[in-house]
């Protein structure tokens, strides 16, 4: 039997980082697989320019039952520890909008900066390896132990780190592993969802709007008491850009989202002082200024945009500004795990210690990244997220 002192499971981010803390400590790590790649994610994140942190990172940009869990971990290793790391591998980046990190060239610069660390500190990565049990020991001296039977050997070891994502975009290898893994060890995981999702429509609406794909807007989207404002992007099943999927990780299946097409201005102050100005001016004329054409004439009535300001009522300014800045309606659904970017929900963080991120219950048991209950805001936020669990729990496996 292979024996080693912690075993990853999971090439991820969070599983990479966290063996090359441990290894550097003098552990013999071992990272397993399923995959026939380390760090697909990563690779294929950010259009292949990995979205690796953002500047501006607090516990405000998560989402967890307990939301002060990820406070320790994130001021323990800070989006300025990754950045020192991508600089002192020269690995050019650049600033995009709201403080988002993208490599210059490609995700490649960030996963092989993971896998050169990983090889100095002797970090051992076995791919295609499908785990097949998990069986917990104990010795007379009750030390804690875990023999692992894979579909290639069988393992033991001390320190068992659970570092497999959620379950978004499964053509990337996700699996609820992770959670099958709590569950055995009756660590209770939270309902799972697909969050950073388009959304898509109902037949009435979808018949509508359709005519509007490739159209993106700067638009304040709202749900509940949290509202993003950002591009908002209509496409051929639904409507997406990066408002839409922020505001996903938050909506709930029934209820109404509300979107102001035009957060710059007051609409109907707009129109009626408009009207004093030019009565004479057609409201198309007008709004075509504001909004492309196509949207104006999907969501106000032709006759409506064909008179002049003059022949409007009051009453119907107030019309036409509801439809543009308090525009709702209900989503059919999202589009699910398949282009989900993050999944809501997961292990159970009141589960585990915030420091050493180990179950209070299982010793020699820990959870890292994604597999738990946090999921960040688009942005870079759940790489962070990976970067500060894996190094904490690697301080302590």
């Amino acid at each position: 039997m292979n024996k080693v002192d912690v075993i990853i499971i999971g090439a991820s981010a969070s599983g990479l980082m966290c063996a090359i803390e441990a290894a550097k400590r003098g552990r013999e790590v071992l990272i397993l697989d399923h995959a026939n790649k380390a760090g697909k994610k990563i690779l294929m994140s950010g259009g292949g320019r990995c979205n690796f942190t953002n500047y501006d990172v607090t516990s405000k940009n998560y989402i967890s039952h307990n939301s002060h869990f990820v406070k320790s971990a994130l001021s323990r290793f800070t989006q300025w520890d990754f950045i020192a790391m991508v600089e002192s591998y020269k690995i050019p980046y650049h600033e995009r909008e709201h403080g988002q990190l993208f490599c210059n060239d490609s995700s490649k610069d960030i996963l092989n900066l993971l896998l050169n660390e990983c090889k100095k500190a002797n970090v051992k990565i076995q791919l295609n390896t499908e785990i097949i049990n998990i069986d917990p020991q104990s010795d007379l001296q009750s030390n804690h132990h875990f023999i692992i039977k894979s579909n290639n050997d069988d393992y033991h070891c001390l320190s068992l780190v659970i570092a497999t994502g959620g379950l978004s975009i499964p053509k990337m290898g996700a699996s609820p592993f992770g959670y099958k893994v709590a569950e055995q060890f009756n660590i209770k995981v939270w309902p799972t969802s697909a969050g950073l999702v388009p959304f898509t429509l109902h037949k009435q609406d979808k018949e509508t709007l359709s005519e509007l794909s490739g159209i993106a807007i700067d638009s304040l989207v709202s749900s509940k008491n949290m509202s993003f404002r950002e591009n908002i992007l209509f496409t051929h099943r639904g409507l997406s850009g990066p408002a839409i999927l922020q505001i996903s990780s938050y909506w709930s299946a029934g209820e109404a989202i509300k979107i102001n097409l035009l957060p710059n201005i007051d609409l109907l102050e707009y129109l009626t002082a408009a009207a004093k100005k030019q009565p004479q001016i057609k409201l198309k004329t007008l709004l075509y200024k504001l909004l492309p054409k196509r949207l104006i004439n999907v969501f106000i009535k032709a006759e409506t945009l064909d008179k002049t300001l003059q022949e409007i009522s009051y009453k119907q300014f107030q019309h036409v500004t509801s439809q543009l800045q308090s525009w709702s309606f209900k989503p059919n659904g999202t589009e699910g795990y398949r282009t989900a970017e993050v999944t809501i929900g997961g292990v159970d963080c009141d589960a585990l210690s915030s420091k050493t991120f180990e179950s209070k219950t299982v010793a020699g048991l820990y959870f890292i990244g994604e597999v738990m209950d946090i999921s960040g805001w688009l942005g870079g936020y759940n790489f962070q997220w990976s970067w500060s669990s894996g190094w904490c729990a690697g301080q302590y496996v």
